[in-house]
């Protein structure tokens, strides 16, 4: 087998603008991968502190609340009261609904507080490898396409000429 004579080199401008893409690649995604885990960690805080602390505020005042009412429900009934009765049932029913509103919305940001971990948690991993390639790979691959460039360029006899010194 004869090796060839010569490399066979059409454009050093492709590799070139290839290596200039990388870089182009490389600025934009390092911003949008940092928004993105900036955004689930703020999800997560929203999730597990604002709204669980939410809904336990509002459990424990609704529940208050049903207190209030079942104790003036009791009053009325030991007035013999009919008609107030009747008025203090429906505030009872109406601040057990409220209570079982509350617990139900508890139930669902512990619900997807869990599930939110074993959701975003692969993805992570999977956006953090990302990033380490995005910072070290694709500076290590931008290096060698300039060393291919220098290489190549030595290669075809087009060694750069060195810039003309500015006089000031």
């Amino acid at each position: 087998m004869r090796m060839a004579e010569a490399a066979n080199i059409t454009s050093l401008d492709a590799i070139a603008a290839f290596r200039a893409a990388l870089i182009v690649y490389g600025s934009k995604a390092r911003p949008l991968l940092e928004e993105t885990s900036g955004e689930i960690v703020r999800l997560r805080q929203w999730l597990e502190d604002d709204q669980r602390r939410h809904w336990e505020t509002q459990l424990r005042k609704r529940s208050r609340k049903l207190e209030e009412a079942r104790a003036e429900l009791f009053n009325a009934t030991l007035s013999k009261l009919e008609a107030a009765s009747a008025l203090q049932q429906m505030a009872v029913q109406r601040a057990d609904r409220a209570v079982r509103e509350a617990e139900g919305k508890l139930a669902i940001v512990r619900k997807w507080s869990r599930n939110l971990d074993e959701k975003v948690d692969p993805l992570l991993r999977q956006t953090g490898q990302f990033q380490t390639f995005l910072t070290a790979d694709l500076a290590k691959a931008i290096a060698c396409l300039d060393q291919v460039i220098n290489v190549l360029e030595a290669y075809a006899g087009i060694i750069p000429q060195p810039k003309p010194e500015s006089r000031a």
